[in-house]
């Protein structure tokens, strides 16, 4: 045999057994992949019942009812998204402390052959809105923002006021 066939064998016997290794670490993980969908997909596709897959929206208003789900006390509610698909889903046992109506949530679980999500975990996704306590307490000092009439303006008005300020040399 020559050097250049013991080669070829040589890197054709190191792609085969790559090529073997990747396909079984892939095949492990397989069962360990979990999907992300929104209403709208879980509606659209309708994963097959025993799926197991992280569904996240937003809790829909009005859709929070406690209950008793598999002798455990629970809630039944439908998770929403920005178009108002609502999947209804059950959930036993303890909620987050931020879980609410109008709260992001993501839940895993798994659909059920009646289109209900039957939860087993439940996240509560905290506001990504972030606000200095200095500018906290300048929006509250100038009148700007109540904290008992709602959320703090949307930051594009505190340099729209910033603006005004400097204009009318205040």
């Amino acid at each position: 045999m020559t050097r250049k066939r013991r080669r070829l064998w040589l890197v054709s016997a190191c792609l085969l057994a790559f090529g073997g290794a990747t396909a079984l670490t892939l095949s492990a993980f397989s069962g360990d992949i979990v999907y992300f969908m929104l209403p709208g997909a879980v509606l659209a596709q309708r994963p097959p019942p025993g799926q197991v897959f992280r569904l996240g929206g937003i809790v829909a208003e009005g859709s929070l009812h406690p209950t008793a789900v598999e002798g455990e006390p629970g809630v039944v509610f439908g998770v929403t998204d920005e178009h108002g698909h609502v999947v209804p889903a059950e959930y036993g046992g303890v909620l987050p402390d931020l879980f609410r109506e109008g709260q992001g949530i993501v839940a895993i679980g798994t659909l059920t052959p009646d289109g209900t999500f039957q939860a087993r975990e439940v996240l509560a996704k905290h506001s990504a809105d972030y606000m200095p306590p200095e500018v906290e307490k300048a929006l509250k000092k100038d009148g700007l923002w109540n904290p008992a009439t709602g959320r703090p303006p949307p930051a594009a008005a505190f340099r729209q006021t910033a603006a005004d300020l400097a204009a009318a040399g205040g």
